[in-house]
């Protein structure tokens, strides 16, 4: 048997939660994936990807969190770690995008980020970073780097180089 332990002195016991309230629990990181990828599918819907879909887990080879646009790979990251990452986080997430990119033979692969203070019934603000090469289309050989945009406009540009629903005129110019 051990012997009761007294409090430091000035630290006050552990009552537990407040009579009345619920303990606030953490949400499991894949939680978390899930509640950013269903907001990016919703908003992907809305943006001119109706058939865009959650992907079901495909094994040693990753092929994004996103189906159902043609030759678009998507990589959707939400919680604690999108809302202030470092530029090499960003370049490993986008490395990691380019590899599930080549995996599902698609044209394109879009890195998507929630933004601090954005929840997801606006993800169409949230961060998407693309490949500069994979959207311009005067020098597409030429330099390569991430070019970071709201989702809705990433979806105006994906758009209107022949990707999704075709671009509505009236919606270009918003």
């Amino acid at each position: 048997m051990t012997a009761p332990t007294t409090p430091a002195a000035g630290a006050l016991p552990h009552q537990g939660p407040a009579a009345g309230t619920t303990p606030r629990t953490r949400r499991r990181p894949k939680d978390i994936g899930t509640a950013a990828e269903t907001a990016v599918v919703r908003t992907l819907a809305r943006l001119g990807f109706p058939h865009a879909e959650r992907r079901a887990l495909a094994g040693a080879y990753d092929l994004g969190d996103i189906t159902g646009t043609p030759g678009i790979v998507w990589e959707v990251k939400g919680g604690r770690q999108t809302k202030a990452p470092s530029d090499e986080q960003i370049a490993a997430w986008m490395a990691e995008t380019e590899v599930e990119r080549r995996n599902a033979g698609a044209d394109i692969g879009v890195l998507v980020l929630q933004r601090h203070g954005v929840g997801p019934k606006n993800a169409d603000r949230w961060w998407a970073y693309l490949r500069a090469q994979h959207v311009m289309t005067v020098h597409p050989a030429g330099p390569d780097f991430p070019v970071r945009v709201q989702l809705a406009h990433a979806s105006l540009l994906l758009r209107g180089i022949g990707y999704g629903q075709p671009l509505d005129p009236e919606a270009a110019g918003r």
